[in-house]
């Protein structure tokens, strides 16, 4: 199923897509979709339910983040061979994670903010994992088990905050709006191999990432089983899981973001994404 969230910002309502590909809200049967909501038992629980029984929602809708009560954004980077080699980096022996703030979570369509002094904010289109179960140790036979499902995620990066300030990458990551997630949680019944995926990104109408999941050095029960080594991966928990080649730092010259561009992406049965960039004011 694909779920999702709609709304206004702040006033955002569940809902799902039927087959007509018509948004059904789900509010009778669920508050929001958070928390033990996000159990694959319940979601798989909601596919019984006769989408004739819940009203349509008509007219154009605002698509907000696809769940809510999201604790913490885990980020894998250079999980492309071909982008770490773009930015000049090894290729990783280890998943290399770090995090984003969640208040640089965004609305899949909603405007990306460049902040004061930025000079080269770029694009990052990402496959992301939304967690469903508590998870700590779990095997890769096991991880697919305790994954809600998939989005698309745009991991929005000031490059200089990030490579040229000193420290780690989280202050290049972080800034609001920097994490555009959506428009849809997909369960993994949806997705017969989240290992091959058409993946890609446009700035201006201009494709510049059109790459495939199948690339990835670490799949996705790999990320999932590593990163719970190291800390409890909960239920709303967002992983985005690295970006393939084609981000603005690899052009020659390089080509960053500015106020009044366009950026839309996109993951194979997934959906799209489409947003506007503009100045911090």
């Amino acid at each position: 199923m694909k779920f999702l969230r709609y709304g206004s910002e702040g006033e955002e309502k569940p809902g799902f897509l039927d087959e007509n590909g018509r948004i059904r809200d789900l509010s009778s049967k669920v508050n929001d979709l958070k928390g033990d909501s996000l159990n694959p038992d319940r979601l798989a629980a909601f596919s019984m339910i006769d989408p004739d029984t819940l009203p349509i929602v008509e007219g154009t809708v605002r698509f907000g983040v696809p769940v809510s009560g999201i604790g913490k954004i885990i980020a894998v980077g250079l999980n492309y061979a071909d982008h770490a080699k773009e930015t000049n980096n090894p290729i990783p022996q280890e998943p290399v994670l770090f995090s984003k703030a969640i208040t640089s979570l965004n609305g899949p369509n909603d405007n990306v903010s460049l902040p004061k002094n930025s000079k080269k904010c770029d694009w990052e289109v990402e496959l992301a994992i939304i967690i469903g179960r508590e998870t700590q140790y779990v095997s890769e036979t096991n991880a697919r088990d305790n994954i809600a499902g998939f989005a698309i995620a745009n991991d929005i990066s000031e490059r200089s905050f990030q490579l040229e300030r000193g420290g780690q990458w989280l202050k290049g990551k972080s800034f609001d709006t920097f994490c555009p997630l959506g428009p849809w949680l997909v369960t993994p019944d949806e997705i017969n191999d989240p290992q091959n995926l058409g993946i890609w990104l446009e700035v201006n109408g201009k494709r510049f990432q059109n790459g495939n999941t199948r690339t990835m050095i670490f799949d996705v029960y790999q990320i999932v089983s590593y990163i719970s080594e190291f800390m409890t991966l909960m239920p709303g928990d967002v992983i985005i899981t690295g970006t393939p080649p084609g981000v603005g730092l690899g052009q020659s010259p390089e080509v960053f973001l500015k106020n009044g561009d366009e950026i839309t992406l996109g993951i194979e049965g997934l959906g799209e994404q489409k947003q506007k960039v503009l100045a911090f004011s």
